[in-house]
């Protein structure tokens, strides 16, 4: 391995690639750069605590104090480490990917995702094993600590919270046995909602669904909140920093639409610059502009987005999968502001969240992957930008523009797999150029004879 952090901290199996020598090692090489006080925590997967441990062991051994949060989204703790004196965090998550991955993810001194100059250091420190060992009197000490309180309390009062107590939502949440399962029926209870769960009982199995919330994973979401007549449903990932809503009528709505609700609502308020990634939908772009603001691209990922707001004073940002970034919150995204923002513009707004939905552009995105390796991906990818020619952005991965829309090849940086994102006004036209698209990547894997 050349490289052990991807677009969302390291991730790999467990007790394959992402075992306990390298949560130790890894956590002696955190400690090492970071040096003071490191917070950490964990989603509900079933070897949280095995690469906890085994992180917090090499974090003591550098001489840093561990401060242990427990199960917690992961936006919860990095709003403790903004918050608290920390100087880094540590998560031990694999967010949407299946139960038998895990990962660690390392959070800065202010909250937000270690950006990749520093991941670099750590890789350096890691491979090289150049770990700081304390004198056996110097060793860190481990502390347990609660850091979910101050985050509801946060995330409750960023909205109107009274605005919101007065419509008295029902809402549904499908926590998916993840870590939202400990916070966000709480956040939902104090904006004065009637609560009912579904998947809120933590399991690291996942047993109700797949940790991912697209549109199959969540069908008994869907359902209930017909049937239960409830205002919204909130569908979470593993970790929580992402969320997923379906209107009163039971029908999924897809990130592209709820990034352009709040987009809008924050640049009608505030006006300035939205920042998101080149895969987000036109959709976004028009409905800001229309309200005052404009948008700013990015390549793929949370933490990429998030510096290029804190570089640009962006009003507001996000990614088209349900990961909202509010600026005045935290620079990061999460799942329970994300919940908070959407009750508060259905509120203010006095409008049902599929009335707040008609208002967006119609865009159709379809999105498909192609298995390939990871050590094969740079060349399948160079391969793919001379067969295309003309005029390709480069931002992350490549773009194609069309008359008739859009296509998005990348790389994958989580998983071994090239996705394709492909965008229209017709939902036709986006499947077959998406189609189009999957056909020409299979073709050069197929001819260089790489299988992944």
């Amino acid at each position: 391995m050349s490289r052990l952090f991807g677009t969302n901290g390291v991730r790999g199996v467990t007790n394959e690639d992402m075992n306990a020598e390298l949560a130790l090692k890894l956590g002696k090489s955190i400690g090492t750069f970071f040096g003071g006080d490191i917070a950490i925590g964990t989603d509900t997967r079933t070897s949280n605590e095995l690469l906890k441990n085994a992180a917090i062991a090499g974090l003591l051994s550098t001489g840093c104090n561990v401060f242990d949060a427990g199960m917690l989204p992961s936006p919860a703790l990095q709003y403790y480490v903004k918050k608290s004196d920390k100087t880094a965090g540590v998560i031990i998550t694999a967010s949407h990917n299946p139960p038998e991955f895990n990962g660690i993810k390392v959070i800065d001194e202010d909250g937000t995702e270690l950006g990749k100059d520093k991941e670099d250091k750590i890789e350096d420190i890691y491979f090289n094993e150049k770990w700081a060992a304390a004198k056996w009197n110097e060793i860190g000490k481990l502390h347990k600590i609660d850091a979910t309180e101050e985050y509801i309390n946060a995330v409750v009062g960023r909205v109107d919270a009274d605005k919101i107590r007065e419509k008295g939502f029902t809402v549904v949440l499908d926590c998916g046995n993840g870590a939202g399962s400990h916070v966000e029926p709480y956040i939902m209870s104090r904006l004065g909602c009637k609560v009912i769960t579904l998947n809120s009982q933590p399991d690291g199995r996942f047993p109700g669904r797949n940790a991912e919330p697209i549109k199959e994973n969540v069908s008994d979401l869907m359902r209930m909140v017909k049937e239960c007549g409830a205002d919204i449903g909130i569908a979470y990932d593993g970790d929580a920093d992402r969320a997923i809503f379906i209107d009163e009528r039971g029908e999924y709505i897809y990130g592209d639409k709820t990034l352009a609700i709040v987009s809008g609502y924050m640049a009608e308020k505030k006006g300035g610059v939205i920042v998101t990634p080149v895969s987000t939908s036109s959709c976004v772009e028009e409905f800001v502009r229309k309200k005052g603001g404009r948008v700013v691209y990015t390549k793929v990922g949370s933490p990429i987005v998030a510096r290029k707001m804190i570089e640009v004073g962006a009003t507001f940002g996000g990614e088209e999968n349900g990961g909202l970034i509010f600026p005045e919150h935290q620079y990061c995204r999460d799942g329970g502001m994300a919940s908070a923002a959407i009750l508060e513009i259905m509120a203010v707004r006095g409008k049902k969240l599929s009335e707040l939905v008609a208002e967006i552009p119609e865009y159709h995105l379809a999105k498909t992957k192609v298995k390939c390796s990871n050590e094969k991906k740079k060349e399948v990818m160079e391969a793919f930008v001379k067969n295309e020619g003309g005029n390709v952005d480069l931002t992350d991965g490549a773009k194609i523009y069309m008359e008739n829309g859009w296509v998005l090849v990348r790389p994958s940086g989580t998983e071994p797999i090239i996705r394709i994102y492909a965008e229209s006004k017709e939902k036709e036209m986006a499947g077959r150029l998406a189609d189009e698209y999957k056909k020409k990547i299979e073709e050069i894997i197929a001819e260089k004879g790489y299988i992944s």
